[in-house]
């Protein structure tokens, strides 16, 4: 087996799942923990800070012994962590999906980059592990929910561009179900549609999220969008 496919791999969007050589490391929860901050911190990290951190509850004393026991069990059979001293930091030879799924957005917001890819090939469509409710996971959920959201949002862009517009709407659809209310998403839809020359799917999503905007806050649509439809609702 190549090297490559026998180094740790770390899941983080959609759920939680750690393997080496495509096999699924089981881990009790509070290995998992340790995994995912320092993941997600991508950077070495004081112990007493990690501990603290994910102990909150606990004396300083209890929780630096409960990061001890999660340390050993996490590198009993794979050096997951790496140590020096005092500080703690994930081993650089894990490859981590939110790693990638970030670099993959970064690359299709920037204005240099003439990728535009298929929305089939991008780790774009999952949320960073939706079921963890632990604070820290969830600002680090609603940081890369907006990454990818706006990624997709201009992947879509850049699509209708090139004229391939089944993928641009798929990636637009893919940002709208990310982000049901965000206005922005359903006008790259609606940019998709027209740009097909399809104006009455346009209408119908116009009048889906306007619809589901006055339902849910009450509030209607931004001059924005209501510019960009005018054309077809004068027809």
């Amino acid at each position: 087996m190549p090297l490559a496919d026998q180094a740790p791999r770390l899941t983080l969007l959609g759920a939680f799942d750690l393997s080496v050589g495509g096999e699924s490391i089981s881990l009790p929860m509070n290995g998992q923990r340790v995994l995912v901050f320092l993941a997600l911190h991508g950077r070495s990290l004081l112990r007493p800070f990690v501990a603290g951190s994910l102990w909150l509850d606990s004396t300083e004393d209890r929780a630096a012994g409960s990061l001890r026991s999660a340390l050993w069990r996490l590198n009993r059979r794979h050096r997951f962590i790496e140590t020096d001293g005092e500080r703690l930091q994930l081993s650089p030879h894990v490859a981590v999906d939110v790693d990638a799924a970030a670099a993959q957005a970064r690359r299709l917001l920037d204005p240099a980059e003439p990728e535009c890819p298929s929305p089939d090939g991008l780790l774009l469509s999952r949320d960073l592990l939706p079921d963890w409710y632990d604070d820290w996971v969830a600002v680090e959920r609603e940081r890369f929910r907006q990454l990818r959201v706006h990624a997709l949002e201009r992947l879509c862009d850049r699509l209708v561009e090139a004229e391939r517009f089944g993928e641009a709407i798929e990636a637009g659809l893919a940002a709208m179900k990310s982000e049901p209310l965000r206005e922005s998403a359903h006008r790259a839809l609606v940019r998709a549609h027209l740009a097909e020359g399809n104006r009455s799917e346009a209408l119908a999503q116009y009048r889906r999220f306007k619809v589901l905007l006055h339902d849910e806050l009450r509030l209607a649509p931004s001059p924005k969008m209501e510019s960009l439809i005018a054309s077809v609702l004068r027809a």
